[in-house]
């Protein structure tokens, strides 16, 4: 058979999120087929089929837990090590929880007859090659897969890539599974085209190219530093998810839903970006950059056009944004763009805590229900060293306008950074008393990502010492975990005391979940605080965890002094504004407002909790039912 006939396979690995399609693979394909419209192509979401086999709600719950969903395949790849990796995925899902209570050997067993199934549905002694992108939760199922496909047909070239696939471990991934030929770091769509371009002419990996972002086993000079990046995203044609929509429709009737659409708009974070003299500033954990050099975003009205474009072919109208971060200065004219093709959309994104009142209001009358901010933290000072560039009252003012908008603010609350002080902590439970009203924050855990600003410079953190981490590392036999490159790694420093100085924290989210569910009105969709004005005066609901909502009456310069501070204002603004208002009443007033839980202040900066309920009709929601 012809090189040039033989069929590209891509691969997505369980545990990618089972109701989407793999926007990696989708991305990679689409640019391949532009390149050679006759290119054979073979697309796989093998991530749908275990979902499928295994019933949604468990395969979520395993892939929402990465340490969970690496062992499975872990026990799969290392039967010999089966027991311990048992035992330590009963342990981190807890003994008496639903995931600690699944029979572990029924659970290998199914995953594997899925597993199995696939591997032999193909012929692949007919591919070219067979290339997999690999992501969080997909190492060890990409791992068993590439060896047992090795295994039986020790010539068909293998490729990996994808977010996991830093170029420093790219050499140690091939010495400890001489089954990889080939490792694509950083950005996909032109190296993965160089390598099928070359195999498509007959020639063999040995004689391979030497190309940036490439490590090739074969060679004797099997890396060439540097990614190489396509110019202008606008460029690339929208991903295909044929093969995944092909792949759900035949699925049974009960086992079919609505997906949702990966699109991208961005690559890269434009927080994230160097400064003079080594400097660079960015988030202090995150290392969701690694595979991006710099920052490129798509034209305002080719996103809109690739969400018309993917939600008219595949008939579904749920759409997640996968950047890292929406565009700085685009978010308003982007939201009024897919607010003009007159769809019901759903949409998900992830947004700054700094992004402006109008643009969520831009995004809520788009169709956006739920988005992802970067809240991280209530501390002003731990905000700092985080470098998120945000302050308290800042997140506050973001938490208040979602909650009035009507969006779902899916927010992280990030525990036992390194270095946190009990100053930190006290003024975290003091702004959650404050935020009481709002949509709870989820706490998570810090976490140390390869490659992020703590990582590079841990010392600076109070981080003495740093290893792979041990969740995942013993999966694997201590002779093969020594040259891999793990994205997450466990350090010493000060967790034990990190552990214990949060947990008043810990302690006061659960009393704030309690609370806002008991708070917001059951037969409305009112916020648990709001203020109705009426142009001379204004009236301020506060409903309480329990007993009746308090009512508060602002009339004159009172109403007006709150409503000026819906926006956070300093206290110079609000002296230079209200000058007819002795200072001492003016703080006064601010004071008492502060006591009664209706204000925020950092400071001499002050905001105001209540949000009008207009904010939903200028939102696109129309009036909200009054209680």
């Amino acid at each position: 058979m012809r090189a040039d006939a033989r069929p590209v396979l891509l691969i997505a690995a369980p545990w990618a999120l089972y109701n989407r399609p793999s926007i990696q693979i989708g991305a990679l394909s689409a640019y391949l087929r532009q390149q050679a419209p006759d290119i054979p192509l073979q697309v796989h979401h093998l991530h749908l089929s275990v979902a499928a086999h295994l019933g949604y709600s468990r395969y979520q719950a395993i892939s929402e837990r990465m340490f969970l969903a690496e062992a499975v395949y872990a026990a799969l790849l290392y039967p010999e090590r089966r027991s311990r990796i048992h035992a330590r995925f009963r342990r981190l899902a807890g003994h008496r929880s639903e995931l600690g209570r699944i029979p572990f050997k029924a659970l290998l067993a199914e995953v594997q007859a899925v597993t199995d199934r696939f591997l032999q549905s193909t012929d692949w002694q007919r591919c070219l090659l067979a290339g997999f992108s690999v992501g969080l939760c997909q190492f060890t199922a990409t791992l068993y897969l590439i060896t047992r496909l090795k295994a039986e047909h020790p010539d068909l070239p293998i490729v990996v890539g994808g977010a996991a696939m830093p170029h420093h471990g790219a050499v140690g991934l091939t010495q400890a599974f001489p089954q990889i030929d080939l490792v694509v770091s950083g950005e996909g769509e032109r190296p993965l085209n160089h390598i099928v371009t070359h195999l498509r002419a007959g020639k063999s990996l040995a004689s391979l190219p030497l190309h940036m972002g490439v490590t090739n086993r074969h060679a004797i000079l099997n890396a060439l530093p540097g990614v190489h990046q396509v110019p202008s995203l606008d460029r690339l044609p929208p991903p295909e998810y044929d093969a995944y929509f092909e792949k759900l429709s035949q699925l049974a009737p009960d086992k079919r839903f609505f997906a949702v659409l990966p699109v991208e708009g961005s690559r890269g974070c434009w927080w994230q970006k160097p400064l003079s003299a080594g400097r660079s500033r960015g988030c202090a954990f995150c290392n969701l950059n690694l595979q991006w050099q710099g920052y490129r975003v798509k034209s305002t009205k080719r996103v809109a056009a690739e969400v018309d474009h993917l939600t008219n072919k595949h008939e579904t109208l749920s759409v997640a944004f996968v950047d890292n971060v929406l565009p700085r200065e685009g978010v308003g004219p982007l939201s009024e763009a897919i607010a003009g093709l007159g769809k019901d959309l759903r949409l998900f994104a992830e947004v700054r805590a700094t992004t402006r009142r109008e643009d969520l209001a831009a995004l809520r009358r788009a169709g956006a229900v739920r988005l992802q901010v970067g809240i991280e933290a209530l501390s002003t000072s731990l905000l700092k060293r985080l470098g998120k560039g945000t302050t308290a009252l800042d997140n506050l003012h973001l938490m208040k306008c979602c909650e009035a908008l009507g969006l779902i603010n899916s927010a992280n609350l990030i525990l036992h950074f390194p270095g946190s002080t009990a100053e930190e902590v006290a003024a975290t439970v003091a702004a959650i008393d404050l935020a009481m009203p709002f949509r709870p924050l989820k706490c998570v855990s810090f976490w140390l990502g390869l490659d992020s600003p703590v990582w590079r410079d841990p010392k600076t953190y109070g981080i003495r010492a740093v290893w792979p981490h041990p969740h995942l590392a013993k999966h694997f036999p201590a002779s093969v975990a020594q040259r891999l490159t793990f994205m997450i790694h466990g350090y010493r420093g000060d967790r034990l005391r990190q552990y214990k100085r949060w947990r008043p924290v810990v302690r006061k989210v659960t009393e704030w979940e309690r609370a806002y569910a008991r708070m917001r009105p059951a037969e409305t969709d009112t916020p648990a605080l709001y203020l109705r004005d009426g142009g001379g005066f204004a009236l301020i609901v506060q409903h309480r965890e329990t007993g009746r909502p308090i009512k508060h009456r602002l009339t004159g310069t009172s109403r007006a002094i709150y409503q000026f501070c819906q926006q956070p204002r300093s206290i110079g603004r609000l002296r230079a504004l209200f000058d007819k208002v002795a200072e001492a009443e003016l703080r006064g007033f601010l004071q008492m407002m502060r006591d009664k839980g209706l204000m925020f202040a950092e400071g001499d900066r002050y905001l105001s909790l209540a949000p009008p309920l207009s904010w939903r009709r200028w939102a696109g929601e129309g009036a909200c039912s009054i209680p």
